[in-house]
């Protein structure tokens, strides 16, 4: 099974629905009733439902689908862990970082006040 869609082009309602079709496309396969699944997953019928036409769901509802589904180790493919980077690690011989922090190769200006004369004259 292939997606229908191109992830990098794509607007995030168009990636909810594919992923929301490719569970029910998983509990179909699994012959899973919507019923049982809502029941292991600890949600309604109708959220199941809600869920299999890419109507917005939380984010908690998918995560208890797919552990339901059991395909919850499809997650650690989706956000990889950051900081496994060893040769950037060595390199930089730096700490795990804590923190993001702007650009520090940029050029700072100093500002001053215009005493009214152009500097192109």
């Amino acid at each position: 099974m292939s997606y229908l869609i191109d992830f990098s082009t794509a607007t995030s309602d168009q990636i909810e629905k594919a992923l929301c079709q490719r569970l029910e496309q998983i509990r179909l396969s699994r012959n899973v009733p919507q019923g049982s699944l809502a029941d292991e997953a600890g949600v309604s019928v109708r959220t199941i439902r809600n869920l299999e036409k890419g109507e917005g769901v939380s984010f908690d509802t998918a995560l208890r689908v797919m552990i339901a589904l059991g395909v919850q180790q499809a997650l650690e493919s989706l956000l990889p862990d950051p900081a496994i980077r060893p040769v950037e690690r060595v390199e930089a011989r730096a700490a795990e970082r804590k923190r993001a922090s702007p650009q520090a190769t940029r050029e700072k200006k100093v500002w001053t006040w215009a005493d009214g004369e152009d500097d192109d004259e």
